[in-house]
């Protein structure tokens, strides 16, 4: 007998809510969910973007590794304590919808807008 192939979703939202993220995480994969998240939290100290050019240039390229990761996902969960949404995750949820992707949030409201 065949298993049903478990839904992927990815989390979007500020890696400043890295601990949130990290709990989303572990919740979404004991409920059976393939996650993808982001893998770097460039708001904590690194050798890989200490440099600002760098820094620039990763930035740019995990936005676009994002966007794939979103591509791939059935769903789209944002982590958004407090409500909080910020100009890049606005951007991801945007992104999503344009792909007609069922977004989930953390927090019951959709979130208040944070540049």
């Amino acid at each position: 007998m065949q298993t049903a192939t478990p839904k992927i979703v990815v989390l979007c939202g500020s890696t400043r809510h890295w601990d949130a993220l990290a709990e989303a995480n572990l919740y979404e994969t004991a409920a059976g969910r393939i996650v993808l998240a982001p893998g770097c939290n460039m708001k904590q100290a690194h050798p890989l973007w200490e440099d600002l050019a760098r820094a620039d240039r990763l930035k740019r390229q995990l936005a676009e590794l994002h966007r794939r990761k979103i591509d791939l996902a059935d769903e789209v969960l944002v982590v958004n304590p407090g409500g909080y949404i910020g100009d890049s995750t606005r951007s991801e949820i945007d992104y999503a919808r344009s792909l007609g992707k069922p977004i989930r949030y953390t927090h019951a409201a959709e979130g208040r807008e944070c540049g």
